[in-house]
């Protein structure tokens, strides 16, 4: 029997595959064991994996099949130091985000999914993309560098098409990118 905490996390990571499903009309599913089966210490595993495969055990959702780019990661936690995001020295998100880029490839649009206790869902983000935001903290970080973190639905609201153009494909035009920031205000 899973720990309560365990559970707790197993539950967030079908909750975001069910919001995403919902969202894209694609499949998404909690990966298999979840976590990184090729992430950190394992990075020699995908020299055996086909691509698929390697999509498959990065994080902790396997993405729909028109986001070959994406990558997640899904914190579930009671509490969070928020104060901590001011002082660039975070050390719980800096943790979650480098387990997050140990998977990833350089080309990839990274998301850590974070829910907490009495406080909602948020969601961070490589700033090396632009994204629409009006609420956000900016946090940087000597470890980890530059991230945008928003609520969840105020993401989604303003970024979901974007997630989906960064996530697709590695030959995003600036026109396409342009036209997606246009419509969505």
């Amino acid at each position: 029997m899973p720990s309560p905490q365990k559970a707790k996390g197993s539950s967030f990571e079908r909750e975001i595959a069910t919001f995403l499903t919902k969202t894209y009309n694609e499949s998404f599913i909690r990966a298999p064991g979840s976590g990184a089966y090729v992430g950190g210490k394992n990075q020699s595993r995908k020299e055996f994996l086909h691509e698929g495969q390697v999509r498959s055990f990065k994080g902790d959702i396997v993405p729909g099949q028109s986001f070959t780019k994406f990558n997640a990661e899904c914190k579930s936690y009671q509490d969070f130091p928020f104060h901590l995001l001011m002082t660039g020295e975070c050390k719980v998100i800096d943790g979650w985000i480098k387990q997050l880029m140990d998977v990833a490839e350089t080309d990839d649009c990274s998301i850590l999914f974070m829910k907490f206790n009495r406080k909602g869902k948020f969601v961070a983000v490589e700033s090396k993309f632009t994204w629409i935001a009006d609420n956000f903290v900016h946090y940087r970080s000597d470890t980890t560098g530059e991230w945008i973190i928003m609520e969840f639905d105020h993401f989604f609201r303003l970024n979901k098409d974007l997630l989906k153009l960064y996530s697709g494909s590695t030959d995003t035009k600036s026109d396409e990118i342009l036209t997606i920031n246009t419509s969505a205000t």
